[in-house]
């Protein structure tokens, strides 16, 4: 297995921000705990994050102004500490794949399995879960790393992405262990 760690929307305006969700904020802890064991393990980091474009994004007409490209609201929480060898993925809708050099990035580092972290498990985690799974990707999901806004939310994408993608659900410190790094 070659994982790589997505961190999707992981940024100011989902945590603390326009689109605040509380429940973010209760896992980034663990986000950081798995971000910083991946990068000693060797494990690329890969932010996955929405970056749109103000009066343009059709995103918007539904959810408001959020993480408009080149704004605090759209950069990474600093609790994640992105560093110089993590890769930023720029996206313009729900899916981390969707019109963005995702998959080249993957293939070009050989990638054959994602963990999924970040929010939310029933929309930007799972539409990125599925763009990965039909592109032929593993798919994990480091649960304790995860949210959505309301528990419901919550445990109905986890459900999903498990019984449709066949995505293996476990906790980040299984996953660092595997790495060797717990």
């Amino acid at each position: 297995m070659k994982p790589v760690v997505l961190v999707v929307d992981m940024l100011n305006d989902f945590v603390t921000g326009a689109l605040k969700c509380d429940r973010g904020l209760a896992i980034v802890p663990k986000t950081a705990k798995l971000l910083k064991g991946a990068r000693k393990a060797g494990v690329p980091v890969i932010f996955c994050n929405d970056a749109h474009l103000k009066g343009v994004d059709h995103e918007l007409k539904l959810w408001g102004d959020h993480a408009i490209a080149g704004t605090d609201g759209a950069k990474v929480i600093p609790e994640l500490e992105l560093c110089d060898k993590d890769y930023v993925v720029p996206k313009r809708r729900y899916s981390g794949f969707f019109h963005t050099d995702l998959d080249l990035l993957l293939r070009e580092l050989g990638a054959d399995t994602v963990i999924m972290t970040g929010l939310h498990t029933h929309m930007c985690v799972r539409h990125t879960s599925a763009d990965a799974y039909c592109l032929g990707y593993n798919v994990v999901v480091a649960k304790d790393a995860t949210d959505s806004f309301t528990k419901e939310d919550y445990e109905g994408g986890l459900k999903y992405l498990k019984e449709v993608y066949d995505a293996e659900i476990t906790d980040v410190n299984s996953l660092l262990k595997g790495w060797g790094v717990a």
